[in-house]
């Protein structure tokens, strides 16, 4: 070991300077010029040396160094290692680093020492990849199937369900273009199974959310068939889906339970998710005893809200409230894992811990806690309603019993939500004295329940138009919880019953600022602008109440009924038009629609919305009036005495109707029939002076025997009419001197006058026009209540005239009143 270690040698230990006078012959320049073999060397281009005879291969050079005093010694390094190039024993050492050192043979004269080659300037470009090349080409296809899924699923995401499968299509396309390239250059083995399988799937769940359900459970059977993909199985649970969405619930079923038996025990939450659906699927095919197993076992497992709320559905369907009871008891008790309202109190006034506080408070960790507390109190709520009426002897025992459970359990504030609802129950029972009394009970509870119950009560009081009651209580829920929009409402609905609309619209506006979102404030502060005439706001108001109800029949109404104000009957039509899109029924709108339409003076639309309006509705008088005009306008008069028959049962008493019908008759030229019509009328209004007049002139022209006797009646009826309109005037004279007499006698005798011109008017023809009583001829002329008749053909040799017989006549004594 000790042969390789190198020792200074003793004697120069002492002298420190020792070596530096040493002479090395090799940097005597002084004979330079004398030496042959360098000038000889200097002189040959670049430098380099002239080849020797004696050279012996695999040496740059077998000259030995010579130096000025003409010696050939061959030079050693400092370590005792020979020079390269350098001569041992006759044979030169290969110079094997000449290049590395940055040595050339062609050195040009006078070039600067560069070992590293940094003049040569910056290296040049990379080789580019051969893009020709099988490898590349597959690389690139398969970098373009990955962005062609991800392309899909960023469109599935944004709701374009349409792209989304025509990406996943053009994926599958490219995808069996890849594997069959690989396929001609490389064995089966390197073909990328995970890509194969996530554009399949890709593909498969892009024709379910298009709702092609057949192509997506045959893209599924393809990876589930495949032994290659080891976790395809489970995609039996998504087969199961759309056999869920297909109802076809038994194929549902046996998938579930296949993808069931395919997942490891170890996954638990999967398993129990697919449980679930199990169970849903028994309910749909109203299998609830199988339902029950499985619902019973997620619920000895992991118990969710979801679960029991089901398990509670399945007992109330067999009928075993026992196991309801127990059910509910299993749903109150399921771990709701959220963090309560202390944990957002701060303990101190530390300002970081209140920001902090702050930060939380509604971010959406907080927001996530509050849907899952909204959605288990809502479970409880519907599941105490469905159960309260059928567990116990009576629906109130079973809310006492779900009260007092709920009220056992950390859902305390639940309780009086289910006591208002037990008050609710009676409303719908219209037992309104029990609900009265139970949310009584609350005007001495907390403000929260002391208010939703006083608006109860107070909306209760308003439907009876019990005012007083209804403001008491309206009072009472304000008092307790100002920031009540309900309350503000209900508050606002009792001072607009008042009269006092400029006050009930600022209530409708604080519950509007309290919540913005109440539309039924909102919608009584455009009815409240209406009263006030102001038109332009309550447009505003029912238009903003449009964007947040959009199918909302009443709004759309208002909105129409205001444009029709500010008269803008085009938009009123416009609106009205998408009313009917909501109600196409409704025959008010209908009619309305065609009132506008007349008014413009489109005769054809407003016929088809009348017309509409009355196939819904036949018993509008107004439409029906309109559509017998309508008719005899346009030389229709056969049909048009449809609608003046069916005016006439729903009026019998008003002759006016059975007149039309008897004109309609007789404009049409079916005098038989209006004669007969006629006399209908005259036995059922014997003393109408107008159908005296038609049966007068008809009779007449058609030449009748019965003329002579209606001629007769009709001037007993003319008579009788003055006699009545004569006593009436004088009874009124006689009124009016008693009161401006003052006295007893006058005063008997107008009440005597007044009570005579009552009796009168009761009697049948008093509501006719006054006419004079003097003497006078008897006319037998009338007036058509459907207008002048549209002249006929002259088609007669000649003209007939007419002569009245009957003018001159005087009555006989015989037909004057006793």
């Amino acid at each position: 070991m000790m042969q390789n270690v190198h020792l200074a040698p003793e004697a120069d230990e002492d002298d420190l300077y020792s070596g530096y006078n040493d002479y090395n012959p090799t940097f005597d320049t002084e004979d330079l010029e004398n030496d042959i073999g360098f000038q000889q060397a200097a002189r040959t281009s670049h430098g380099r040396r002239p080849t020797v005879t004696d050279k012996i291969p695999g040496t740059s050079s077998s000259r030995p160094l010579a130096t000025g005093f003409g010696s050939k010694a061959t030079l050693t390094s400092s370590m005792g290692r020979p020079m390269t190039g350098a001569m041992q024993d006759g044979v030169a050492r290969p110079m094997t680093a000449v290049h590395a050192a940055g040595y050339t043979k062609a050195a040009v004269r006078g070039s600067s020492f560069d070992p590293l080659g940094q003049a040569r300037g910056p290296a040049p470009p990379l080789e580019m990849k051969n893009s020709d090349s099988s490898e590349e080409k597959i690389r690139q296809l398969e970098k373009k199937v990955n962005e062609l899924v991800e392309e899909s699923c960023i469109a599935n995401s944004c709701g374009d369900l349409k792209l989304a499968l025509e990406k996943a299509k053009e994926a599958g396309r490219k995808e069996r273009v890849l594997v069959r390239q690989r396929e001609q250059i490389a064995t089966p083995e390197n073909i990328n199974l995970d890509l194969t399988y996530s554009v399949l799937f890709n593909l498969a769940s892009q024709y379910a959310a298009n709702e092609m359900y057949a192509e997506a459970l045959n893209t599924y059977q393809v990876i589930v068939k495949n032994k290659m993909f080891s976790n395809g199985g489970r995609l039996k649970v998504n087969m199961g889906n759309i056999y869920l969405k297909q109802r076809n619930y038994s194929k549902a079923i046996k998938f579930y339970r296949m993808a069931l038996d395919q997942i490891p025990s170890v996954h638990k939450e999967m398993r129990i998710k697919i449980m679930q659906n199990i169970g849903v699927a028994f309910i749909k095919t109203g299998q609830y005893v199988d339902a029950i197993s499985s619902f019973e076992h997620i619920m000895s497992m992991s118990p969710n809200l979801k679960a029991g709320f089901n398990l509670i559905l399945c007992y109330f369907a067999i009928g075993n409230s026992e196991q309801m009871k127990k059910a509910f008891q299993k749903l109150i008790a399921v771990p709701l894992e959220v963090d309560y309202d202390d944990k957002y109190i701060s303990p101190n006034d530390d300002p970081h811990t209140n920001l902090l506080i702050e930060a939380i408070k509604n971010d959406s960790l907080r927001q996530i806690e509050r849907e899952r507390k909204s959605m288990a109190e809502e479970y409880i709520m519907t599941a105490a309603k469905l159960i309260a009426p059928v567990i116990e002897t009576s629906f109130a025992v079973g809310y006492d019993w779900c009260v007092e459970v709920v009220k056992a359990s950390h859902y305390v504030e639940l309780a009086n939500d289910l006591e208002i609802n037990k008050a609710t129950t009676y409303l719908r029972q219209q037992e309104f004295n029990q609900a009265l009394e139970t949310l009584k009970m609350f005007e001495k509870k907390d403000s929260r329940v002391k208010s939703a119950a006083a608006t109860n009560l107070s909306f209760l009081y308003y439907l009876e138009n019990e005012l007083t009651q209804a403001t008491n209580y309206a009072d009472l829920a304000v008092n307790s919880d100002r920031y009540n929009p309900a309350a503000l409402t209900n508050k606002g609905n009792t001072v607009f019953a008042n009269g006092d609309y400029e006050k009930a619209a600022e209530f409708y506006k604080e519950a509007l600022r309290n919540d913005s979102s109440c539309t039924e404030a909102l919608y009584n502060l455009g009815l409240t602008y209406k009263k006030l005439n102001r038109i332009d706001e309550a447009l505003d108001c029912f238009l903003k109440l449009h964007a947040i109800l959009r199918n909302s029949a009443q709004v759309l109404h208002q909105i129409a009924n205001i444009y029709e104000i500010m008269e803008d009957p085009n938009q009123a039509i416009e609106w009205l038009l998408q009313l009917i899109s909501v109600v196409p029924t409704d025959p008010h709108v209908l009619s309305k629609l065609g009132k506008l339409y007349d008014n413009e003076g489109d005769k054809s639309q407003a016929f088809h919305y009348y017309y509409e309006s009355y196939r819904y509705f036949p018993s509008n008088i107004e439409v029906i009036e309109w559509l017998g005009a309508y008719y005899i306008d346009t030389q229709f008069c056969e049909k048009a005495i449809e609608y003046f028959e069916r005016a006439a049962l729903i009026l019998p008493t008003q002759v006016k109707w059975q007149l039309m019908v008897a004109s309609c008759y007789r404009r049409s030229g079916n005098y038989q029939k209006a004669l007969e019509k006629y006399k209908v009328i005259h036995r059922k209004f014997p003393e109408n002076v107008e159908c005296l007049r038609f049966l007068v002139r008809l009779c007449t022209d058609m030449g009748l025997k019965e003329v002579q006797e209606y001629m007769t009646k009709l001037k007993k009826v003319e008579k009788l009419k003055e006699i009545r309109e004569q006593r009436i005037k004088s009874g009124r004279d006689g009124s009016a001197r008693s009161r401006r007499e003052g006295n007893a006698g006058g005063d008997s005798g107008g009440t005597k006058g007044e009570r005579l011109s009552a009796k009168l008017k009761a009697l049948p023809g008093a509501s006719e026009p006054y006419e004079s009583s003097g003497s006078k001829e008897i006319d037998a002329s009338y007036i058509d209540p459907l207008g002048p008749q549209a002249e006929r053909p002259k088609t007669a040799a000649r003209k007939r005239t007419e002569e009245d017989d009957f003018a001159d006549e005087e009555l006989g004594e015989d037909l004057l009143p006793e």
